[in-house]
């Protein structure tokens, strides 16, 4: 025979299990785990490049984003076009002076669904010491615990980050608009 003794502890767990509230999950974003992209134009013709080192955690709960906050953090020296000029060109003082300014880092506040899988997370952008608000419209889907995939562009005003000084501040070589391009798959702690 069960003694009550036996039962209590084990229906008050079980309470406590299933009254809890939902909780946001942590997830964690690594180099190699999807693409953060960039393009724009030069001289009239589209480039295309991507960040190889990038890292950050995302803690989003679909039944609760606006209590979701996440940290991204790109290494701006890791920047690749596939152009040797360009690519040289990239960390210098004119464009992302990785010197002074190694990271960018997109510190996210809110998410706040639209409809479906769809969201705007919002928060900060901070690019060469420069912050800004930002929208991002992501796409977001979770498989479980093995991963949250979120997809995602934007269009940003590069001088309004400073990047792209001195004779390149004007849009006579290289657009001013920039395509910020990110799909991605971050994996549960």
């Amino acid at each position: 025979m069960t003694s009550l003794r036996t039962l209590l502890p084990a229906f008050i767990a079980g309470a406590t299990l299933f009254s809890a509230p939902a909780m946001a999950a942590d997830w964690i974003l690594q180099d190699g785990s999807g693409v953060v992209g960039f393009s724009g134009t030069q001289t009239g013709k589209t480039f295309h490049g991507h960040f190889t080192r990038y890292h950050g955690t995302i803690s989003f709960d679909p039944a609760q984003p606006e209590a979701g906050h996440a940290k991204i953090i790109i290494e701006m020296a890791s920047a690749v076009t596939g152009d040797k000029q360009r690519d040289e060109a990239l960390p210098g003082h004119d464009w992302f002076d990785v010197k002074a300014f190694p990271d960018a880092v997109f510190d996210v506040t809110t998410f706040k669904h639209q409809s479906g899988n769809h969201y705007n997370a919002e928060g900060t952008l901070t690019i060469k010491g420069v912050s800004k608000p930002v929208t991002l419209p992501l796409s977001i889907d979770i498989a479980g615990t093995s991963g949250l995939h979120a997809r995602g562009s934007l269009q940003l005003a590069r001088t309004t980050f400073n990047v792209g000084l001195g004779p390149w501040q004007s849009p006579q070589w290289v657009a001013l608009e920039v395509n910020v391009d990110v799909d991605v798959t971050a994996h549960d702690r």
